[in-house]
């Protein structure tokens, strides 16, 4: 078994690594990160360029440290492996990760990062829900923007220029949210440091692309067989990848268009279109999906009935889209349905319906109060979150939506009457006061209840504007 530091046989970092210095702190360094960020960086170092903009990932849970142990041991090497569904699948072994710090175990050290000057751009994948404080961290574990805070007044008392926070989580405008949660967290050291955060700190906005599902056995199985490799936490990934992010750097940022990043001047426009259109319909194949039976995305994308659902839904999500630069919508929507049946990419239904009541918040719920203030149909949006609101009381095991006991609660009693679970969903609150999302939402539980999910979602896939 070869180890990935002698790895010759597959593409593989030829740069100095030795010679690349941390210009980048990561919080949430996961899959999707390595996947994504750090492969458009190792794509810059292999050009030549870029050497001064390694990654230190920090992990600030205990989930962390496992992902820590593997990176450490590997010399923070791991393989990226491609798979389109036809064809091998391609591997790369990615080199731009140089370090990784646990917050929990030596918070100066990562402290002492934050403060290099060096270190000019802190970038974040913590997911949709890292961005809600409710209450302080866990014992076990820290919290990611009371850090940045940190780590911003220590850079001001040393007369450092501060860092850009460059948020790569799906969220509307990821990069005020950012904001908001650093200068939040600011306000706790004192107002004024938080007002100097506001005005000096470049927080970007960007909009990132690319289905990667969690390692399984498999993969780690396919690295050693296949390649020969000796890699314990290997990435699998869809070919496609996609970064739109915002040209507004603090101190500078790697000429990451030279690896394929657009670089613009407005996100929001792209934001929109992959916020509203994927990950909108990526919770529309969940809940869908699991009541008719699915557990792979794959296999739930290819049923007639789930694809005819996701169809209705996205040309009901298209109206509330902007015009997107140099972008075919309608062709963004069916290039989608192709990524979803890849069946190489081993996602699941499961990892869609995680932490799902903060992404129907995100991706969905926007989508149903931008018609509903146009006068236009929100019956498709509102099928999602009937399936949902059963998925929640019906479903079992790993295709089970992670939801909180009270939700569960408000879903089974949703069964007996409908109308009450629009009422009883905090995320509900921005569209609760309009008739026809009630009457929508109620009239689809009810449906599913008496007449089942099959016969429901047939119904609302064969209203016409499914094109």
């Amino acid at each position: 078994m070869t180890a990935l530091t002698e790895a010759t046989h597959v593409p593989h970092p030829e740069y100095d690594r030795e010679a690349v210095r941390v210009g980048i702190v990561h919080f949430g360094l996961g899959n999707f990160h390595r996947a994504h960020q750090a492969m458009y960086l190792d794509r810059l170092m292999a050009a030549g360029t870029g050497q001064d903009w390694g990654i230190c990932g920090v992990g600030t849970r205990p989930a962390d440290r496992r992902m820590h142990q593997v990176l450490e041991d590997q010399s923070y090497l791991y393989t990226l492996i491609l798979k389109s569904g036809v064809g091998e699948p391609a591997p790369t072994i990615i080199g731009s990760i140089v370090d990784h710090l646990m917050a929990n175990d030596d918070r100066d050290a990562v402290l002492a990062r934050l403060s290099d000057p060096g270190v000019r751009i802190v970038s974040l994948t913590i997911t949709e829900g890292g961005y809600r404080r409710n209450g302080a961290p866990s014992e076990d574990s820290v919290d990611v923007f009371d850090l940045i805070a940190e780590g911003l007044a220590a850079r001001r008392t040393a007369g450092v220029q501060p860092f850009t926070v460059m948020s790569c989580d799906n969220l509307p405008h990821n990069g005020d949210a950012a904001r908001r949660a650093v200068v939040d967290a600011a306000g706790r050291l004192g107002q004024e440091f938080a007002d100097w955060v506001d005005r000096a700190v470049a927080f970007p906005s960007s909009m990132v692309d690319r289905i990667t599902p969690v390692t399984t056995e498999e993969d780690r199985e396919l690295v050693r067989t296949r390649f020969g490799l000796d890699d314990d936490w290997p990435v699998p990934a869809e070919p496609f990848a996609q970064w739109v992010l915002e040209d507004r750097f603090t101190l500078g940022r790697p000429p990451l268009e030279e690896a394929g990043v657009q670089m613009v001047a407005d996100v929001a426009p792209f934001e929109l279109m992959k916020l509203r259109l994927l990950n909108a319909s990526h919770q529309a194949m969940a809940y869908s999906g699991i009541l008719l039976g699915h557990s792979s995305v794959a296999a739930a994308a290819g049923d007639p009935l789930v694809e005819a659902f996701l169809r209705r839904y996205m040309a009901e999500a298209r109206p509330t889209l902007p015009p997107v630069p140099g972008t075919d919508v309608r062709g963004y929507s069916e290039s989608l349905l192709e990524r979803f049946r890849n069946p190489a990419i081993a996602d699941t239904l499961g990892r869609l319906a995680t932490d799902s009541a903060n992404r129907l918040a995100a991706f969905l719920v926007p989508v149903i109060l931008d018609n509903l203030r146009a006068g236009r149909s929100v019956n498709a949006s509102t099928a999602v979150l009937a399936c949902w609101a059963h998925a929640c009381a019906n479903a079992v095991g790993d295709a089970q939506p992670q939801v909180s006991s009270t939700l569960r609660a408000a879903a089974s009693a949703a069964s007996e009457d409908p109308a009450r679970f629009a009422d009883e969903v905090e995320i509900f609150e921005p569209v609760i006061g309009y008739v026809e999302f009630r009457t929508a939402l109620a009239r689809g539980i009810a449906s599913i209840r008496d007449r089942g999910v099959k016969a429901f979602l047939e119904e609302v896939a064969a209203e016409p504007g499914s094109r």
